[in-house]
């Protein structure tokens, strides 16, 4: 890969900001990742700085009084009030750093497609980004700036047909309210269950809404969900989807909070479940957008975005004495054999139910929104 081809979004003024010491949610988890990147092999990209997010870019899916809340309580000022726009709780609390942080950030997601749209990259990636819960008037879920939803619309708007793939632990539910009645771009969201996560909803029956109906797709996944019942259920919707839309470009969200030893969420995954995938995103041809979101492990979650847009790049770096071993074997963060985790498997009745829920989700696809898109 020629670092023409990919760009990773990042810069020192984003390492500036900071969500407060407590909040679970660490911004330096982009700065770990350019880090990591920086130190296991040679360069096969190049860095972009992210830009802020403009007035009207922001008011292209946020509301003006929303963002005027923001703005005063970045500023100091916080009312009673504010609580109704999902401001000063424990998953979103009120910082200086906040408004300054959440634009530059979104902005980057922005940067990234229209460097894609300029043709001046086949591959970028924003690991600053992927602030999935907010919703026009409400920020939710350590999100309080849409950045997935800002730069869907910049492709959109520029005749692009986007799937956007949300493979966070955490459904997308800021971006589904935002197309949830728009054919023009496709979410797909692979989460936990909102039986047992925030938040609670992403079940497989909402499928959009007039003429976006058929154009949303949920599949909620039982907690203990390990890696090879996460691919398997990959390659059976996502392939057929994709092919049947024809997009123009794959949005891709991959938040590391589905990594078993995230402490906020309940699967089994390891890093190998996002980085299995990822050459089947990159043989389709199609120039992605690849952005971060979730992950509370930050250790875990730097090393295995490092090691997913190595994949995506066809650039992955090993050491084939030690391959596969991975943090997770020699009980720390340093180790010879590549970012790969030691791979963890869900057992016995366990698995069982597990590969029985997701055999129900997937029958109820293929029955409901596979006819759609003339897939047999």
């Amino acid at each position: 890969m020629k670092a023409k081809d990919a760009v990773l979004i990042h810069s020192s003024e984003l390492e500036k900001y900071h969500y407060p010491e407590n909040c679970p949610f660490k911004a330096e988890r982009a700065g770990s990742t350019r880090n990591i990147l920086h130190t296991s092999g040679e360069l096969f990209f190049r860095e972009e700085a992210p830009r802020t997010a403009t007035e009207n870019e922001l008011l292209s899916f946020h509301t003006d009084s929303y963002l005027s809340i923001l703005r005063r309580v970045s500023g100091g000022t916080f009312l009673p009030d504010d609580l109704f726009a999902g401001l000063g709780t424990h998953d979103c609390p009120v910082f200086p750093d906040l408004y300054p942080y959440a634009i530059l950030a979104s902005g980057g997601t922005i940067r990234a497609a229209e460097l894609l749209l300029r043709n001046e990259a086949l591959y970028c990636f924003n690991p600053s980004g992927g602030y999935h819960h907010a919703y026009a008037d409400k920020a939710g879920g350590f999100c309080y700036i849409n950045d997935v939803v800002l730069a869907a619309k910049v492709l959109r708007n520029n005749d692009k047909r986007v799937f956007c793939l949300d493979l966070d632990a955490h459904h997308g539910n800021g971006t589904q309210s935002a197309f949830f009645s728009d054919a023009s771009v496709f979410t797909v969201s692979m989460h936990e269950s909102g039986k047992t996560l925030f938040p609670w909803i992403g079940f497989e029956n909402e499928l959009g809404d007039g003429e976006g109906y058929g154009y949303n797709c949920n599949i909620p996944l039982p907690a203990g969900t390990d890696d090879d019942a996460f691919i398997h259920t990959f390659k059976v919707i996502i392939p057929p989807l994709i092919e049947a839309y024809k997009p123009d470009l794959v949005m891709l969200e991959i938040g590391m909070d589905i990594l078993s030893v995230d402490p906020l969420t309940h699967l089994s995954m390891t890093n190998n479940a996002i980085a299995d995938i990822l050459p089947f995103i990159r043989n389709t041809g199609l120039p992605v957008l690849m952005i971060g979101g979730g992950g509370y492990n930050p250790v875990a979650t730097s090393r295995g975005w490092a090691l997913a847009w190595q994949v995506l790049c066809d650039e992955e770096v090993t050491n084939d004495l030690t391959v596969g071993m991975g943090g997770m074997f020699l009980g720390n963060a340093e180790w010879d054999g590549g970012l790969r985790d030691m791979r963890n498997y869900t057992h016995h009745d366990d698995k069982k139910e597990v590969v029985e829920q997701l055999n129900q989700t997937v029958d109820y696809i293929k029955k409901t929104l596979f006819p759609i898109h003339g897939i047999e």
